[in-house]
Protein backbone atom coordinates (compact mmCIF):
# COMPACT_ATOMS: atom_id res chain seq x y z
CA UNK A 1 0.00 0.00 0.00
CA UNK A 2 0.93 3.74 -0.83
CA UNK A 3 0.55 6.51 0.97
CA UNK A 4 -3.70 6.88 0.56
CA UNK A 5 -5.41 4.05 1.99
CA UNK A 6 -7.30 1.40 -0.40
CA UNK A 7 -10.35 3.57 -0.21
CA UNK A 8 -10.71 6.80 -2.13
CA UNK A 9 -10.58 10.49 -0.72
CA UNK A 10 -14.26 10.99 0.16
CA UNK A 11 -14.24 14.71 1.68
CA UNK A 12 -13.77 17.00 -0.57
CA UNK A 13 -10.59 18.89 -0.50
CA UNK A 14 -8.90 22.33 -1.55
CA UNK A 15 -5.50 23.56 -2.55
CA UNK A 16 -4.14 26.52 -1.74
CA UNK A 17 -0.92 28.17 -3.00
CA UNK A 18 1.29 30.89 -1.22
CA UNK A 19 1.94 35.16 -2.78
CA UNK A 20 5.05 37.04 -2.52
CA UNK A 21 6.70 36.99 0.67
CA UNK A 22 6.41 33.32 0.80
CA UNK A 23 9.94 32.70 0.26
CA UNK A 24 13.01 32.01 2.36
CA UNK A 25 16.85 30.76 1.28
CA UNK A 26 16.91 27.11 0.90
CA UNK A 27 13.48 26.49 0.24
CA UNK A 28 13.20 23.29 -1.91
CA UNK A 29 16.92 22.54 -1.36
CA UNK A 30 15.81 18.97 0.53
CA UNK A 31 12.57 18.59 -1.81
CA UNK A 32 15.20 18.37 -4.98
CA UNK A 33 17.49 16.04 -3.73
CA UNK A 34 14.99 13.23 -2.56
CA UNK A 35 12.63 13.45 -5.70
CA UNK A 36 13.20 13.31 -8.75
CA UNK A 37 9.95 15.26 -9.82
CA UNK A 38 10.97 18.00 -7.83
CA UNK A 39 14.44 18.14 -9.16
CA UNK A 40 12.84 18.01 -12.72
CA UNK A 41 10.95 20.96 -12.19
CA UNK A 42 13.66 23.39 -11.06
CA UNK A 43 15.60 21.71 -13.84
CA UNK A 44 13.24 22.85 -16.10
CA UNK A 45 12.51 26.66 -14.83
CA UNK A 46 16.39 27.04 -14.93
CA UNK A 47 16.08 26.36 -18.51
CA UNK A 48 13.06 28.27 -19.48
CA UNK A 49 14.52 31.45 -17.63
CA UNK A 50 17.81 31.11 -18.86
CA UNK A 51 19.41 31.46 -15.60
CA UNK A 52 20.09 28.81 -11.97
CA UNK A 53 16.82 29.79 -10.68
CA UNK A 54 16.85 27.21 -8.84
CA UNK A 55 20.18 28.02 -7.11
CA UNK A 56 19.02 31.00 -6.06
CA UNK A 57 16.04 28.81 -4.03
CA UNK A 58 18.55 26.87 -2.77
CA UNK A 59 21.46 29.26 -1.87
CA UNK A 60 20.09 33.17 -1.68
CA UNK A 61 21.61 35.97 -1.42
CA UNK A 62 18.48 36.95 0.74
CA UNK A 63 18.30 40.16 -1.04
CA UNK A 64 18.46 38.64 -4.56
CA UNK A 65 15.51 35.86 -3.77
CA UNK A 66 13.42 38.97 -2.00
CA UNK A 67 13.31 40.65 -5.34
CA UNK A 68 10.30 41.00 -6.71
CA UNK A 69 11.76 39.73 -10.20
CA UNK A 70 12.93 36.42 -8.69
CA UNK A 71 10.85 35.88 -5.50
CA UNK A 72 7.71 35.34 -7.65
CA UNK A 73 9.32 32.36 -10.23
CA UNK A 74 10.92 31.11 -7.39
CA UNK A 75 7.58 30.51 -5.52
CA UNK A 76 5.95 29.60 -8.35
CA UNK A 77 8.06 27.08 -9.06
CA UNK A 78 8.90 25.82 -5.53
CA UNK A 79 5.32 25.29 -5.06
CA UNK A 80 4.78 22.92 -7.88
CA UNK A 81 7.98 21.30 -7.08
CA UNK A 82 6.10 20.16 -4.08
CA UNK A 83 2.53 19.69 -5.66
CA UNK A 84 4.26 16.96 -8.21
CA UNK A 85 5.94 14.79 -5.32
CA UNK A 86 2.67 15.51 -3.72
CA UNK A 87 0.20 14.31 -7.17
CA UNK A 88 2.99 11.49 -7.20
CA UNK A 89 3.05 9.69 -3.73
CA UNK A 90 -1.25 10.56 -3.65
CA UNK A 91 -2.11 9.73 -6.98
CA UNK A 92 -5.71 9.18 -6.51
CA UNK A 93 -5.67 13.08 -4.55
CA UNK A 94 -7.54 15.45 -6.82
CA UNK A 95 -8.53 18.73 -5.66
CA UNK A 96 -12.15 20.42 -5.79
CA UNK A 97 -10.86 23.36 -5.65
CA UNK A 98 -7.80 25.91 -5.99
CA UNK A 99 -7.12 29.19 -5.26
CA UNK A 100 -3.89 31.41 -4.49
CA UNK A 101 -3.04 34.91 -2.61
CA UNK A 102 -1.78 37.19 -5.45
CA UNK A 103 1.33 35.04 -7.10
CA UNK A 104 -0.62 32.06 -6.08
CA UNK A 105 -3.39 32.37 -7.90
CA UNK A 106 -0.93 31.12 -10.90
CA UNK A 107 0.13 28.37 -8.94
CA UNK A 108 -3.63 27.64 -8.18
CA UNK A 109 -4.43 27.79 -12.20
CA UNK A 110 -1.59 25.14 -12.65
CA UNK A 111 -3.02 22.89 -10.33
CA UNK A 112 -6.67 23.18 -11.88
CA UNK A 113 -5.11 22.14 -15.28
CA UNK A 114 -5.80 25.73 -16.68
CA UNK A 115 -2.36 26.50 -17.66
CA UNK A 116 1.37 24.55 -17.81
CA UNK A 117 4.09 24.90 -15.67
CA UNK A 118 5.87 26.02 -18.70
CA UNK A 119 3.11 28.85 -19.61
CA UNK A 120 2.57 30.03 -16.14
CA UNK A 121 5.91 30.13 -15.43
CA UNK A 122 7.27 32.63 -18.12
CA UNK A 123 3.57 34.56 -17.65
CA UNK A 124 4.74 34.74 -13.92
CA UNK A 125 8.23 36.07 -14.77
CA UNK A 126 6.59 38.59 -17.06
CA UNK A 127 4.58 39.62 -14.06
CA UNK A 128 6.92 40.12 -12.20
CA UNK A 129 9.43 41.90 -14.69
CA UNK A 130 5.98 44.21 -15.32
CA UNK A 131 5.60 45.01 -11.59
CA UNK A 132 9.05 45.69 -10.65
CA UNK A 133 9.10 48.27 -14.23
CA UNK A 134 6.10 49.78 -12.55
CA UNK A 135 7.36 49.97 -8.57
CA UNK A 136 10.51 51.76 -10.06
CA UNK A 137 8.64 54.21 -11.98
CA UNK A 138 5.82 55.19 -9.67
CA UNK A 139 7.54 54.26 -6.51
CA UNK A 140 5.33 53.04 -3.27
CA UNK A 141 4.78 50.85 -0.36
CA UNK A 142 2.55 48.78 1.86
CA UNK A 143 1.84 48.46 5.36
CA UNK A 144 -0.56 45.56 7.31
CA UNK A 145 -2.85 46.71 9.96
CA UNK A 146 -3.50 44.00 12.49
CA UNK A 147 -6.48 44.09 15.09
CA UNK A 148 -8.75 46.98 12.89
CA UNK A 149 -12.16 45.27 11.11
CA UNK A 150 -12.61 46.47 7.11
CA UNK A 151 -14.99 49.25 7.96
CA UNK A 152 -11.98 50.78 10.14
CA UNK A 153 -9.76 49.90 7.40
CA UNK A 154 -12.20 51.35 4.39
CA UNK A 155 -11.96 55.00 6.81
CA UNK A 156 -8.21 54.99 7.10
CA UNK A 157 -7.76 54.30 3.33
CA UNK A 158 -10.19 57.56 2.50
CA UNK A 159 -8.29 60.00 4.80
CA UNK A 160 -4.92 59.05 3.68
CA UNK A 161 -5.51 58.06 0.29
CA UNK A 162 -4.06 55.21 0.28
CA UNK A 163 -5.74 51.66 -0.59
CA UNK A 164 -7.13 48.37 0.66
CA UNK A 165 -4.72 45.90 -0.76
CA UNK A 166 -5.18 42.86 0.98
CA UNK A 167 -8.29 41.63 2.94
CA UNK A 168 -6.42 38.73 4.43
CA UNK A 169 -8.48 38.27 7.48
CA UNK A 170 -11.42 39.72 9.30
CA UNK A 171 -9.07 41.57 11.71
CA UNK A 172 -5.90 41.90 9.14
CA UNK A 173 -5.75 44.14 6.24
CA UNK A 174 -3.26 45.78 3.84
CA UNK A 175 -2.97 48.91 2.83
CA UNK A 176 -0.92 50.19 -0.24
CA UNK A 177 -0.41 53.82 -1.79
CA UNK A 178 2.85 55.90 -2.35
CA UNK A 179 5.12 56.07 0.71
CA UNK A 180 3.39 59.40 2.49
CA UNK A 181 -0.12 58.25 1.70
CA UNK A 182 1.22 54.54 3.74
CA UNK A 183 2.66 56.28 6.06
CA UNK A 184 -0.50 58.58 7.09
CA UNK A 185 -2.16 55.24 6.87
CA UNK A 186 0.08 53.26 9.39
CA UNK A 187 -0.36 56.42 12.06
CA UNK A 188 -3.95 56.52 11.33
CA UNK A 189 -3.97 53.04 12.10
CA UNK A 190 -1.63 53.22 15.16
CA UNK A 191 -3.66 56.22 16.45
CA UNK A 192 -6.74 53.62 16.13
CA UNK A 193 -5.20 51.17 18.27
CA UNK A 194 -4.51 48.32 15.73
CA UNK A 195 -2.73 45.36 17.72
CA UNK A 196 0.06 45.57 14.75
CA UNK A 197 0.95 48.16 12.37
CA UNK A 198 3.66 46.23 10.10
CA UNK A 199 5.64 48.82 7.76
CA UNK A 200 6.36 46.02 5.31
CA UNK A 201 9.61 45.35 3.32
CA UNK A 202 8.56 45.27 -0.66
CA UNK A 203 9.28 46.17 -3.51
CA UNK A 204 5.79 48.94 -4.79
CA UNK A 205 2.72 49.24 -4.24
CA UNK A 206 0.81 45.87 -4.96
CA UNK A 207 -2.54 45.52 -5.40
CA UNK A 208 -3.08 49.52 -6.44
CA UNK A 209 -3.71 52.07 -8.30
CA UNK A 210 0.54 52.65 -8.92
CA UNK A 211 0.94 49.52 -10.74
CA UNK A 212 -1.95 50.69 -13.65
CA UNK A 213 1.32 50.47 -15.96
CA UNK A 214 1.78 47.02 -14.89
CA UNK A 215 -1.65 45.73 -15.48
CA UNK A 216 -1.51 47.49 -19.32
CA UNK A 217 1.70 45.72 -19.96
CA UNK A 218 0.66 42.31 -18.52
CA UNK A 219 -2.27 42.50 -20.16
CA UNK A 220 -0.88 42.33 -23.55
CA UNK A 221 0.97 39.30 -22.58
CA UNK A 222 -1.67 37.33 -21.22
CA UNK A 223 -3.24 38.06 -24.20
CA UNK A 224 -0.55 35.53 -26.16
CA UNK A 225 -1.53 32.82 -23.49
CA UNK A 226 -3.86 29.88 -24.16
CA UNK A 227 -5.94 29.14 -20.76
CA UNK A 228 -8.11 26.50 -20.54
CA UNK A 229 -11.13 25.52 -18.20
CA UNK A 230 -10.02 24.47 -14.46
CA UNK A 231 -10.97 20.98 -14.01
CA UNK A 232 -12.29 22.46 -10.64
CA UNK A 233 -14.15 25.33 -8.49
CA UNK A 234 -11.61 27.85 -9.15
CA UNK A 235 -12.01 31.21 -7.05
CA UNK A 236 -9.95 34.23 -8.54
CA UNK A 237 -8.40 37.10 -6.11
CA UNK A 238 -10.51 40.09 -7.76
CA UNK A 239 -13.69 38.74 -8.16
CA UNK A 240 -13.76 36.14 -5.10
CA UNK A 241 -16.28 34.16 -6.82
CA UNK A 242 -15.75 30.79 -8.94
CA UNK A 243 -15.03 31.54 -12.48
CA UNK A 244 -14.73 28.51 -15.45
CA UNK A 245 -14.65 30.77 -18.54
CA UNK A 246 -10.73 31.23 -19.76
CA UNK A 247 -11.75 34.78 -20.90
CA UNK A 248 -12.72 35.66 -17.58
CA UNK A 249 -9.93 34.53 -15.98
CA UNK A 250 -7.43 36.10 -18.65
CA UNK A 251 -9.66 39.21 -17.77
CA UNK A 252 -9.11 38.92 -13.93
CA UNK A 253 -5.88 38.03 -13.77
CA UNK A 254 -4.86 41.52 -14.94
CA UNK A 255 -7.33 43.61 -13.02
CA UNK A 256 -5.81 41.61 -9.65
CA UNK A 257 -2.76 43.76 -10.03
CA UNK A 258 -4.51 46.81 -9.43
CA UNK A 259 -7.41 45.34 -7.73
CA UNK A 260 -7.44 43.99 -4.09
CA UNK A 261 -6.91 40.65 -3.03
CA UNK A 262 -10.10 39.26 -1.38
CA UNK A 263 -9.37 36.40 0.35
CA UNK A 264 -11.52 36.48 3.25
CA UNK A 265 -14.16 36.00 0.79
CA UNK A 266 -12.24 33.48 -1.22
CA UNK A 267 -12.48 31.27 1.71
CA UNK A 268 -16.24 32.26 2.27
CA UNK A 269 -17.11 30.73 -1.38
CA UNK A 270 -14.91 27.73 -0.74
CA UNK A 271 -16.93 26.94 2.57
CA UNK A 272 -20.15 27.74 0.92
CA UNK A 273 -19.14 24.94 -1.65
CA UNK A 274 -18.86 22.40 1.22
CA UNK A 275 -15.33 22.45 1.31
CA UNK A 276 -13.71 22.64 4.93
CA UNK A 277 -10.19 20.47 4.46
CA UNK A 278 -7.53 22.20 2.41
CA UNK A 279 -3.76 21.94 2.11
CA UNK A 280 -1.16 24.41 1.33
CA UNK A 281 1.29 23.37 -1.02
CA UNK A 282 4.64 25.95 -0.97
CA UNK A 283 7.13 27.50 1.18
CA UNK A 284 5.40 28.98 4.59
CA UNK A 285 2.51 28.98 6.50
CA UNK A 286 0.59 31.95 6.29
CA UNK A 287 -2.42 30.55 5.07
CA UNK A 288 -3.35 28.30 7.40
CA UNK A 289 -2.97 31.22 9.84
CA UNK A 290 -5.28 32.91 7.94
CA UNK A 291 -8.40 30.36 7.03
CA UNK A 292 -8.37 29.79 11.12
CA UNK A 293 -9.01 33.39 11.46
CA UNK A 294 -11.84 33.09 8.74
CA UNK A 295 -13.13 30.46 9.83
CA UNK A 296 -12.16 28.03 12.75
CA UNK A 297 -13.91 25.15 11.37
CA UNK A 298 -11.55 25.46 8.26
CA UNK A 299 -8.52 22.63 8.41
CA UNK A 300 -5.74 23.44 6.39
CA UNK A 301 -2.82 21.37 6.33
CA UNK A 302 0.66 22.29 5.24
CA UNK A 303 3.01 20.65 2.19
CA UNK A 304 5.78 22.63 3.14
CA UNK A 305 8.36 19.79 4.62
CA UNK A 306 9.26 16.61 3.63
CA UNK A 307 7.81 15.42 6.72
CA UNK A 308 4.09 16.78 6.01
CA UNK A 309 4.01 14.29 4.08
CA UNK A 310 3.58 11.87 6.63
CA UNK A 311 1.18 14.20 8.22
CA UNK A 312 -0.82 13.97 5.34
CA UNK A 313 -0.84 10.20 4.95
CA UNK A 314 -2.08 10.59 8.31
CA UNK A 315 -4.92 12.74 7.87
CA UNK A 316 -5.98 11.43 4.54
CA UNK A 317 -6.45 8.03 6.55
CA UNK A 318 -9.07 9.64 8.72
CA UNK A 319 -10.92 11.31 5.75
Amino acid sequence: MGFLPDQMVTQKIGFLFPGQGAQFVGMGKDWAAQFEKARQIYEEADRILGFPLSRLCFEGPEVELTRTLNAQPAIFATSLAFLAVLEEKFPELKPDFTAGLSLGEFTALAAAGSLSFQEGLRLVKLRAESMEKAAQKNPGTMVSVVGLDQKQCEEIAKQSGAQLANLNAPDQFVLSGAGPQVEKAAQLAEAGRAKRVIRLKVGGAFHSALMNDARQSFKEALGKVSFRAPRCLFVPNASAQGEANPEKIRSLLAEQLTRPVRWIETMQCAGAHGIRHFIEIGPGRVLKGLAKRIDAGLEVLPCEKISDLNALESALEKV
